[in-house]
């Protein structure tokens, strides 16, 4: 797969999605990179996807027509001649997370995508779906690289372990470290793609240990605590979304409080902060709800737009590659492609299956570390033994995680109910029980029997 006169066959799994347009947008500008000759966008909403399709096909007819379009519904359409599988799918989509984050919510438990009672019930619907795909992917192309992004990423990936033992083809990964990766190279004013991570963790559930000047081996880790320990005025990211410039704000009073050496993901809020990101939840007004008001909505709004004028060149939408520079989630997926595809030999913050990578954790828990990614697949590094804080925090993550997929596969009510038991969002027989009852009820159309 290294020809570099190679062009690519990629199909997006979830080609309705509202981050559909940012991936398209930013594999034109890696068009010399990351070469294409064909996108396949994959959905099983015939509708949603079509908009996304037709806007799909003014983009590459103006700004890459040598990269031809196809939209289907069909796996063996989907699947069949590809080299790459972005899977990105949202099992139930925005109304079934907004239902998840009210039920924990009137329960009195954080509801969020990834986090808590929400999480879990997300992962119980994200399981059968991607498993699904995944053996679609296998049987029509089966040496195609999944790369797999579709939340709650954690409980996805231990699910895929067990499932596709030893399959180095399967890739679970999350954009938010990458995130966070910038918001530190924009605090030191060093390019974006100057520094890289030494990390260890679960999927939203990790420490930064060392942030490495890629060609002089510095540590910025001291300097980026100094930074992150300041107090920020009212304004601070005034410019990004009001929720991200809260936690990017509260991430200050986080760093203060984290050990020595460590730089906490910002989704520790809501495990070792748990009582106040509660009391800042408006019950009536979540993540999901905001998200469909906001982006959901501007997102599709600019796809019917540009169908209705019939081109970008010459719109408000029209853009210069420059603007492409900052869209994490699709830069993180084609800088991982083109890694795959190239051999370029690059650091990513990749789950892989813990087999001595953390001495001190379970064999088996699927890790979020530091892997070199060549064409051979992720080659993760040694993290070594981890302080007994984090390992306690993390075990009792991994043995939640663990009952949930236990859960789903077995149909098991009664684990299904020790995981939410044991989850540190939820942590109440009475109330874990409940908040089981609820979510089966809610999700009869999405989730595996529970007896």
């Amino acid at each position: 797969m290294c020809n570099k006169d190679r062009r690519f066959v990629v199909c997006i799994a979830g080609g309705g999605s509202r981050y559909t347009p940012g991936i398209l947008k930013m594999l034109v500008n890696e068009r010399d990179r990351f070469p294409l000759s064909k996108v396949i966008l994959y959905d099983n909403e015939a509708e949603r996807q079509a908009r996304i399709a037709d806007y799909a096909r003014i983009l590459m007819g103006e700004y890459y027509p040598e990269c031809e379009i196809v939209d289907t519904c069909d796996p063996e359409t989907a699947f069949t001649g590809i080299d790459f599988c972005f899977m990105q799918i949202r099992a139930g989509r925005l109304k079934m997370r907004r239902s998840d984050e009210h039920i924990a919510l009137a329960h009195g438990c954080i509801g969020q995508e990834t986090c808590g009672a929400g999480g879990f019930a997300y992962g119980m619907r994200s399981i059968p779906a991607v498993v699904d795909i995944i053996r679609d992917v296998k049987r029509y192309s089966p040496d195609a690289w999944i790369l797999n992004y579709s939340n709650p990423a954690a409980i996805v990936a231990e699910a895929t372990k067990r499932l596709f033992p030893g399959d180095k083809r399967v890739i679970n990964i999350c954009d938010m470290p990458v995130g966070i990766m910038n918001q530190y190279a924009d605090a030191l004013g060093v390019p974006r793609d100057s520094i890289e991570a030494r990390y260890y963790g679960l999927n939203h559930f990790g420490w930064f240990t060392a942030v490495l000047d890629r060609e002089t081996g510095e540590d910025y880790l001291p300097r980026l605590r100094e930074i992150f320990s300041e107090d920020l005025p009212e304004e601070a990211f005034s410019d990004i979304d009001p929720s991200w410039s809260e936690t990017f704000h509260f991430l200050r009073k986080m760093v203060r409080e984290a050990p020595e050496g460590h730089m906490p993901n910002t989704y520790l809020q809501y495990y070792l902060y748990p009582r106040h990101m509660l009391a800042h939840e408006d019950p009536n007004w979540t993540r999901a709800d905001q998200v469909m008001a906001g982006h959901e909505r501007e997102i599709f709004e600019m796809v019917d737009e540009v169908i209705a004028a019939g081109r970008i060149k010459g719109t408000k939408y029209g853009f210069t590659y420059e603007d492409l520079k900052d869209d994490d989630h699709a830069s993180y997926i084609v800088d991982l492609a083109t890694a795959l595809a190239f051999n370029t030999k690059q650091v990513f913050l990749i789950m892989q299956e813990n087999v001595g990578i953390v001495s001190n954790l379970t064999e088996g828990m699927m890790v979020e570390v530091p892997c070199m990614v060549g064409s051979n697949g992720p080659e993760p590094l040694s993290v070594g033994e981890i302080p007994s804080f984090q390992k306690g925090l993390l075990e009792n993550q991994y043995a939640y995680e663990k009952l949930a997929v236990d859960a789903n596969l077995e149909g098991s009510y009664r684990k299904a109910w020790d995981a939410l038991t044991l989850n540190r969002l939820v942590n109440d027989t009475d109330v874990a029980k409940a908040l089981l009852d609820e979510y089966i009820e809610a999700n009869r159309d999405y989730w595996p029997e529970l007896s």
